[in-house]
Order: structure tokens, then C-alpha cells, then sequence
């Protein structure tokens, strides 16, 4: 019921939440921080922005905001808290939820505990945008985020192996979720030039092409800058501290090239968690 009248409120306001996941085939190619700098420069467009901490083994969103959340999505499925009891304001201009170690304990909630976990979930549906930053690699918690994003960004490096394992992510992504059409889009991050991005892209773009038939859209990369490691080490974001630099100009890039697809016409909320919790 509360589904239906999710759609229902969704349909009736015309607004619908656009999720995306922000994924990779292995550790260590930044991709934290970029879905954290992605939140920021969706906020400086004005728009309702939360970014969940879907990392649930190393969940390090809050190091890089320098945040220490009171609570976490276990206080939710624990009944102990509401979701918006455990939203942490930013100064950023977007919301965060902390993700729990435990969070994999809802593969084997009864079905009226996932219902009231939906319930929570859907009052989230006022965002325009909601950002899942993934763990990395292909464990099952991992991958059904990334099942029910309306858009995945998988993120590498030029590393040989960040590339293998991108390939891999891609491939797990598109053989194991072929009922749905699935929006993948390739990050390259860490690159010295925009040839060595373009250079990588069209390796990993061309070999899914020919060995899984399915097409990955280059959607751009970042540049290896002291400004990023900066950043980090002060625990301030760079979209904030230096806005004009060329890793922002890049995630704004970025971000104008997956805004091609209109929020108005992404599946919602309530499409998520049916996906989330493998619901018809």
C-alpha cells in the first residue's frame, strides 16, 4: 500500500527522485570522493541533494566531510530511529546518511520489516537527486544498490588493474541485470590529459561493446591534481574549497553530460526500493 501511494504522491506532484550509484571494480580509485564532490555540484545547482553512505565495510564518507553522524540506516531498520531523525545537514548545501557495517542484515528482514523500511525510505522522495556511493567490487550488497540506481558511474583509474576490474564490474552489472535497461556510465579519474582519459574510455568502451554487446557512455574524467590530495588531507571537499580548480570543472562536466537525461524522467523512489528489495 504505502508504494502505491508513493507513485500516487509522485505521479500527482510530477516530481520524481533521480538515483544514482557510484560504483567501481576495486578500491583505491576515488570514488568517494568524487560522489561526495558530485553531491556538492548538484547542490550548487540548486538542487535537493542526498548522498548515502552505501559502503558498508568501509564506510569513510564522513572522514571526507569531517562529520560525525549521531546515527546510521541501522537505527532505521532497528526501529530506533526515522530516516529523517538520522539525515545529517551539511554545509554543503546537501544531506547524508550514514551507512551501517551491519546493513546487510536486510537480506533477511521478514517481509513487514523491509515494508516498514520502505515506508522509511520513501520519505526521501522530496530529493531531486540521491547519490549512493557503493562499496567497491561485486558483493551481493554492492550490486543491489547498483541493480536498482536509475544510473550506475563506474569509476577507474588508468591502472591495468582498476580497468580489469572495471570490465569486470560492467560485466557482472550487464549479464546478471538484463531484464532492465540499465544506465551505465564510465569515470576516469586520476588522468594526466583529456587524451589519456578519451585513450582509456575507448579501451574499456570498446571491449563491452564487442564481448557483451551492450553500450557504456564515456561521461568524463577527472584530473590527478594536488589540489584532490589536498583536499582530502583538510578534509574539505575541493568542489568547495576550489571551486575554480580543474578537478571541479570536471565534475561539473560530468555532471551536465548525465543531466542529459531529465530528473522528470527518472523511476522515483518507489521504483528504487521495489528494485532494492527485488519486488515486481
Amino acid at each position: 500500500m504505502e508504494d502505491q501511494a508513493q507513485e500516487l504522491r509522485e505521479l500527482m506532484s510530477g516530481h520524481k527522485t533521480k538515483i544514482i550509484a557510484v560504483t567501481s571494480g576495486k578500491g583505491g580509485v576515488g570514488k568517494t570522493n568524487i560522489a561526495v564532490n558530485m553531491a556538492i555540484g548538484y547542490a550548487q545547482q540548486g538542487k535537493k541533494v542526498i548522498l548515502i553512505d552505501g559502503d558498508l565495510g568501509l564506510a569513510n564518507i564522513n572522514v571526507l566531510l569531517n562529520a560525525v553522524p549521531q546515527y546510521n540506516l541501522m537505527q532505521v531498520i532497528n526501529k530506533q530511529k526515522t530516516m529523517q531523525e538520522i539525515i545529517t545537514e551539511t554545509e554543503y548545501g546537501f544531506k547524508f546518511i550514514a551507512g551501517a557495517n551491519g546493513f546487510s542484515k536486510i537480506a533477511n528482514l521478514s517481509v513487514d520489516e523491509l515494508d516498514d523500511f520502505a515506508e522509511q525510505f520513501s520519505q526521501l522522495s522530496d530529493a531531486d537527486i540521491i547519490i549512493v556511493d557503493t562499496g567497491a567490487g561485486i558483493a551481493n550488497n554492492v550490486l543491489q544498490f547498483v541493480a536498482a540506481a536509475d544510473e550506475v558511474c563506474v569509476v577507474t583509474t588508468p591502472e591495468p588493474t582498476a580497468i580489469t576490474d572495471a570490465y569486470g564490474m560492467i560485466k557482472i552489472i550487464t549479464t546478471e541485470y538484463v531484464d532492465r535497461e540499465m544506465s551505465i556510465k564510465l569515470l576516469v579519474n586520476r588522468v594526466h590529459s583529456d587524451a589519456e582519459g578519451k585513450r582509456v574510455s575507448e579501451r574499456i568502451v570498446s571491449i563491452v561493446s564487442q564481448f557483451l554487446n551492450y553500450k557504456v557512455e564515456y561521461v568524463g574524467f577527472i584530473y590527478e591534481d594536488p589540489v584532490v590530495q589536498a583536499s582530502v588531507s583538510r578534509q574539505k571537499p575541493f568542489m568547495s574549497i576550489n571551486p575554480n580548480s580543474k578537478p571541479a570543472q570536471c565534475v561539473k562536466n560530468i555532471i551536465a553530460k548525465l543531466d542529459k537525461k531529465e530528473v522528470g524522467n527518472a523511476d522515483g523512489v518507489s521504483s528504487f526500493l521495489k528494485k532494492f528489495l527485488r519486488r515486481n
